[in-house]
């Protein structure tokens, strides 16, 4: 690649210049948003053609293929967003796509010889048929973190939009199709729609790169760079990887140490209690975290990452506290109607970790900042602190013999350990705490009247059907309420339409 080509592939577009963070962000949500819509509607759906058991053994699979996968690219698809040159960023990604081959080679003897040692720490035998399917999920995963990186790194956030409406499209079509076709319906049409909905979504966003930058990785991708790649950023594989394996197994501990400990059964309620939980607050603060981390980076050389944060942080709690206190008090009546009684359980484990789930939210997309000032050893000794805590917290209610006193347990020490990830996060930004705690303090006033109504109406007994629409007016009336009054809102809408006019 000569010099002036180089020059022009990284010299930023006019619609580079005028994009901005809010618009990148609604951008990628817009896609988000349509595959968030059907999951949810799929969602009563698939309760009815499946079992608590089958979704039990589902989120056990996920668990495991989540964990492998999230070490697959062993965290170079990290670095593909730091260098300012696109060519050493293509041979990165080119290191990513071998560390994938690498990991999916060495996962699948480690299946074969240690199914029977699996099968009876999770307590599953259900599970056993499925465990051959892990290599295949872990490669279409693993390619799938480092296209997305580089699509990030490339700011074409609408490729990768499209590539979460088909992945969604494609993996709810599979599962239903699977469960009218199975008599009865078991594990398999879900698992069966999950991996079917990643490679889709693996294929698509690839072609969609290849299609625009295949004359640029032609010519950048090199043995050499590849390897001096490998050594330059050698920390993530060496520290960052086990620090990001300890944040994946602890995200998944409650459906292993739950299978353990009591049945698939308890893990199923877990598992749909915690994805619908998880949805909607994953659609906004995903969306917000893959265009944060590109943001963040370049913000650290301006000078700027401080206000950057704070913005994100207060977009964060306004999104996100109204519509989870209200989840608080009337989740169990949400999940009886939409899903049925059968499913009244997994309502109870939503209102337990909703408060958890919040400051799950308002942190999460916030995490990638100790990367960017590169404190690499802060990730591994928090990740290490939540890991044990979590392990203890479920232990403790396995041992009691409760489900509930587990989750209650878990929720408390998340807010505990999130809280605490959340200010440091800010502390590394500049960030004052004082203003964290205004920005939360404030928002929650504006919920308390909705609370005191809320909690009158359940206890009263009023209808459940009628308490749930009740709900859902409010929290519509609360979103029309900050889209008009906020300022903050006003100009993130605004920015959004700038682009599209320019």
């Amino acid at each position: 690649m000569d010099k002036k080509t180089e020059k022009s592939a990284e010299k930023p577009s006019n619609n580079e210049k005028k994009s901005s963070f809010a618009s990148d962000v609604l951008t990628l949500a817009g896609g988000t948003t349509f595959a968030q819509i059907l999951t949810i509607l799929a969602a009563p759906v698939l309760t009815r053609l499946y079992g608590p058991e089958d979704f039990g053994v589902w989120a056990l699979y996920v668990s495991i293929t989540s964990i492998i996968s999230v070490i697959s690219c062993l965290r170079y698809d990290y670095s593909i967003m730091l260098p300012e040159s696109d060519r050493e960023a293509v041979n990165l990604l080119g290191l990513s796509v071998l560390a994938v081959l690498t990991v999916t080679g060495l996962t699948v003897p480690a299946v074969w010889y240690f199914k029977a040692q699996l099968v009876d720490l999770l307590n599953a035998p259900q599970i056993e048929g499925y465990l051959w399917l892990i290599p295949p999920f872990v490669f279409v995963n693993g390619i799938f973190l480092a296209l997305t990186h580089w699509n990030s790194r490339t700011k074409l956030f609408k490729r990768l939009s499209f590539s979460k409406i088909s992945s969604s499209v494609s993996t709810t079509a599979t599962q239903i199709a699977l469960g009218l076709m199975q008599h009865p319906p078991t594990s398999a049409g879900l698992i069966g729609g999950s991996l079917a909905g990643q490679s889709i979504a693996t294929f698509v966003l690839g072609g969609q790169i290849w299609r625009d930058d295949k004359n640029l990785i032609k010519k950048s991708l090199s043995w050499k760079e590849i390897y001096e790649g490998a050594v330059r950023h050698r920390n993530l594989p060496l520290i960052d990887s086990w620090s990001a394996l300890m944040n994946s197994v602890s995200w998944q501990l409650p459906a292993f140490l739950l299978s353990a400990f009591f049945t698939p059964a308890i893990v199923g309620f877990y598992s749909l209690g915690f994805r619908l939980l998880q949805l909607p607050m994953s659609f906004i603060g995903g969306s917000i975290s893959q265009v944060f981390y590109q943001r963040a980076s370049r913000a650290v050389s301006d000078g700027t990452l401080s206000i950057l944060v704070e913005s994100v942080f207060r977009i964060l709690v306004i999104i996100g506290m109204f519509p989870i206190l209200i989840l608080t008090i009337v989740g169990g009546d949400v999940f009886t109607v939409v899903f049925g009684r059968a499913w009244t359980e997994a309502g109870v484990y939503a209102q337990i970790l909703s408060l958890w789930a919040f400051i799950w939210f308002i942190s999460s997309p916030l995490t990638t900042i100790y990367l960017v000032v590169e404190e690499h050893h802060f990730g591994f000794s928090y990740n290490f602190f939540n890991l044990t805590t979590r392990f203890l917290s479920l232990t403790i209610g396995g041992i009691l013999g409760n489900a509930r006193i587990a989750l209650i347990l878990f929720s408390i020490s998340g807010i505990v350990v999130y809280g605490y990830l959340c200010l440091k996060m800010m502390y590394y930004s500049g960030v004052k705490t004082s203003k964290a705690l205004k920005i939360v303090f404030s928002n929650f006033v504006l919920f308390i009247p909705a609370g005191v109504v809320l909690t009158a109406l359940k206890t009263a007994g009023i209808n459940q059907i009628l308490l749930v629409v009740i709900s859902g007016l409010i929290i519509c009336i609360y979103y029309l309420y900050i889209l008009k009054m906020d300022k903050q809102m006003k100009e993130i809408i605004a920015e959004f339409k700038l682009p599209g006019k320019a």
